[in-house]
C-alpha cells in the first residue's frame, strides 16, 4: 500500500463556469487556469501520481504544450492518471478530498461530486470521500479570491 497527498489552488475569475469534483457548480465566478481549473480533480491527480511516485500533474499535463490541454475537462486528466496507475499495477484503495471555499456553499453538491469522481476513476463510490470547509474568512480563500483543495489517497499494488 502507498499513500499520496495532493494540493492545488486556483484564483477566481469572472466569465468562466465553476468546475469542482467534475461537476459544474453554480456561482458568479469560475476558476482561472489553463484547463477547466477543477482544483479538486487537480489535487486528486497529484495525490494519485505522488502515491505511485509518478511525479505530478504539471509534469504529465503541462500548460506549456500549446493548446493540447487548454480548456481540457479535468475528468480526462483524471482518467489518464488512473490509466497510468493501473499500467504500473496499482488500484485505488480510497481517496479523501477536502475543498476549501468560503463561497459557494458546497454541501448540496458533495454527493454529485462523489458519484462523478467514482465513475470517472472506475471505482465504487464508497471509495470516494469529498468534504468541504471554509477558512472562517481568513486568507485568500476567506476573502473569496479563490479555492484550495487537498487530497489524500491510498493505492494498493495488485497481485
Amino acid at each position: 500500500m502507498r499513500i499520496g497527498f495532493g494540493y492545488d489552488v486556483h484564483a477566481f475569475t469572472p466569465g468562466r463556469p465553476l468546475w469542482l469534483g467534475g461537476i459544474a457548480v453554480p456561482h458568479t465566478q469560475g476558476l482561472l487556469g489553463h484547463s477547466d481549473a477543477d482544483v479538486a480533480i487537480h489535487a486528486l491527480c497529484d495525490a494519485l501520481l505522488g502515491a505511485a511516485a509518478l511525479r505530478d500533474i504539471g509534469y504529465h499535463f503541462p500548460d506549456t504544450k500549446g493548446n493540447e490541454y487548454e480548456g481540457i475537462d479535468s475528468k480526462i486528466l483524471l482518467r489518464r492518471t488512473m490509466e497510468m496507475l493501473r499500467n504500473k499495477g496499482y488500484e485505488l484503495g480510497n481517496c479523501d478530498l477536502t475543498i476549501c471555499a468560503q463561497a459557494p456553499k458546497l454541501k448540496d453538491h458533495i454527493e454529485a461530486m462523489r458519484l462523478c469522481l467514482a465513475e470517472t476513476m472506475g471505482v465504487d463510490v464508497r471509495r470516494v470521500s469529498v468534504k468541504a470547509t471554509t477558512t472562517e474568512h481568513l486568507g485568500f480563500v476567506g476573502r473569496e479570491e479563490g479555492i484550495a483543495a487537498q487530497a489524500v489517497v491510498l493505492i494498493e499494488e495488485q497481485a
